[in-house]
C-alpha cells in the first residue's frame, strides 16, 4: 500500500465492496492487522471472510496437529494427508488462505499466545480467539487496548445474576467455560461423564446467586457437554457473523454487536445479549 491511498489494484479488486461501504472504510481494512488464535471450523470461515474483504494481514496461532475432527469441520484443510503431514494446524490453514487473496499477507506465529508480551499485541487491530480457556481470555484482554466503550469480557461474565436482563439466554448461564476453568480442562474437552460435576457446579452457582436451578435445564447442560463437535453449516453462519462484526469494528461502518451472540443449532436461532455491569 502506498501512503494513505488505495492502489489501482486494490480499487479494482474491491470495487464492489467499496461501492457498499466507501473507499475510507476499505482503506482502513487494507491497513488493518488481525491476530487469530485457535483454528476451529468457525474461525476458518471467519478468516476466509476477512481475507476476501481485504484486510492488511492475518496472523494465525495454533500449534496443534491436524485431527480427523478438524478435517471434518475446517474447509481450509485439504483432504490429502501429504499436504499437511508434519505441519501445524495454523500452517495448513495459512497455505490455503493465501490462495483466497494474494493481496493479504497471511502468516503463522508459533507458541502459547498467553506468553506473548504487550509489544506483540500492539501490532494488531483485532484479536479473535477460539479453543481458549476462560483464564487465558481474561489475560489476553489485559494486553488489548479497546477504543469502543464496550464492557470487557471479564466484566460481562461477572455481572451478578440478579442484575441481568430479564429472559437472558439460558446459554449464558450454561457456558462450559467455567467448568473447564475450574477443572483445568482443555477447552471443549468435556463429555456426558462430566454431567455430575457440572450439575454440582450449577447448584453452587445458583445458590450463590439466589437462582432456581431449573433456569439452567439438565437437558441443555447435557447437550452442551456432548456437543463439542463442529458442524460446517453452523460454522459458516457464526463465522460469517464474526467476520461481519470485526469488519464493522475496523472499518468504522456500523457498531459491532454488544456484546454476546448465542446461536442454538437445535432451533437455528441466534440471539444478541447486552450484558453489562449496572
Amino acid at each position: 500500500m502506498n501512503g494513505e491511498e488505495l492502489t489501482e489494484q486494490e480499487t479494482a479488486l474491491y470495487d464492489r465492496q467499496i461501492r457498499v461501504w466507501g473507499a475510507d472504510a476499505q482503506r482502513r481494512l487494507s491497513k488493518s492487522h488481525i491476530l487469530v488464535y485457535g483454528m476451529k471450523g468457525t474461525v476458518a470461515e471467519f478468516c476466509k471472510n476477512i481475507v476476501l474483504a481485504g484486510v492488511g494481514s492475518v496472523t494465525l496461532v495454533d500449534d496443534r496437529a491436524v485431527t480427523e475432527e478438524a478435517l471434518s469441520a475446517n474447509f481450509l484443510i485439504l483432504p490429502d494427508e501429504n499436504l499437511y503431514n508434519g505441519k501445524t494446524l495454523a500452517e495448513v490453514c495459512c497455505d490455503s488462505l493465501k490462495e483466497f487473496n494474494p493481496m493479504v499477507h497471511v502468516s503463522v506465529e508459533k507458541g502459547d499466545v498467553s506468553t506473548f508480551g504487550l509489544e506483540f499485541f500492539e501490532k494488531f487491530d483485532a484479536v479473535v480467539t477460539s479453543c481458549c480457556s476462560l483464564t487465558k481470555k481474561k489475560k489476553l484482554e489485559e494486553t488489548i487496548e479497546c477504543q469502543l466503550e464496550y464492557p470487557s469480557f471479564e466484566d460481562a461474565t461477572t455481572v451478578p445474576w440478579k442484575a441481568l436482563p430479564k429472559r437472558v439466554s439460558k446459554l449464558y448461564f450454561a457456558m462450559r467455560e467455567q467448568f473447564e476453568d475450574v477443572e483445568g480442562r482443555i477447552p471443549g474437552e468435556t463429555s456426558t461423564a462430566d454431567l455430575p460435576g457440572v450439575l454440582k457446579l450449577r447448584k453452587e452457582l445458583c445458590e450463590t446467586n439466589s437462582m432456581n436451578e431449573s433456569q439452567i435445564p439438565d437437558a441443555l447442560l447435557e447437550r452442551l457437554l456432548i456437543g463439542t463437535s463442529e458442524y460446517p453449516p453452523v460454522c459458516a453462519i457464526i463465522g460469517g457473523i464474526l467476520g461481519q462484526e470485526v469488519i464493522k469494528a475496523i472499518s468504522g461502518k456500523g457498531d459491532p454487536l454488544k456484546n454476546f451472540f448465542f446461536f442454538d443449532a437445535m432451533d437455528g436461532k441466534g440471539l444478541i445479549e447486552d450484558i453489562s455491569k449496572p
